[in-house]
């Protein structure tokens, strides 16, 4: 495919999928089907980083970047919460850096079980350390939590991310996969 029309492809597919956080963000939001973390009911688990993760397999990370920050966008403009938009975004795009980086550290085979597993490992872990470093600022500065507080709730945080981003990972991999055996063989 010529340079332009991989362009085009990129762009697009990015695009749609940019466009379905959104729909996942409003559908979750609206239909009462987030499921609330049991020990922090305040965080609840949701299926928006799916697509990103989608978008960083099939287009790179300025792909996931840019549905990073849509979601976060979407968020703000649903919410008006501008930290809990932030938030988001920052916890998906830390999730793809994430996987990237593992991606990049393992080399050319994209296909192994040891490239997926490494990528698997550094995008959950990348989002447990940005958040855990998030909070720390957030919850105290903006929030008003005393520091003390939200050091205690470090490990409570790091268990929902890391079980976030794994429902992510996994499932944005499998989509992925499935898309690769159905369209691209």
């Amino acid at each position: 495919m010529e340079l332009s029309g991989r362009k085009s492809v990129n762009l697009t597919g990015t695009a749609i999928l940019a466009a379905l956080v959104i729909v996942f963000d409003y559908t979750l939001k609206y239909s009462g089907l987030k499921i609330p973390f049991p020990w922090m009911p305040f965080l609840k688990f949701d299926f928006t980083g799916i697509p990103i993760v989608v978008s960083l397999m099939m287009f790179g990370l300025p792909s996931g970047g840019f549905t990073s920050a849509v979601a976060s966008l979407g968020i703000i403009a649903r919410s008006g919460d501008i930290v809990s938009g932030l938030m988001k975004g920052f916890a998906e795009f830390s999730t793809v850096a994430g996987m990237a980086v593992g991606l990049r550290l393992m080399g050319s085979d994209q296909d192994s079980v040891m490239t997926k597993g490494v990528s698997y490992v550094t995008g959950v872990l990348a989002r447990i350390l940005v958040m855990s470093l998030w909070n720390l600022v957030v919850l105290p500065y903006y929030y008003g939590m005393p520091f003390d507080t939200v050091v205690g709730m470090l490990p409570m945080l790091a268990v929902f991310n890391g079980m976030q981003g794994t429902i992510t990972v996994v499932v944005g991999y499998t989509l992925y996969e499935a898309y690769k055996r159905r369209v691209l063989s």
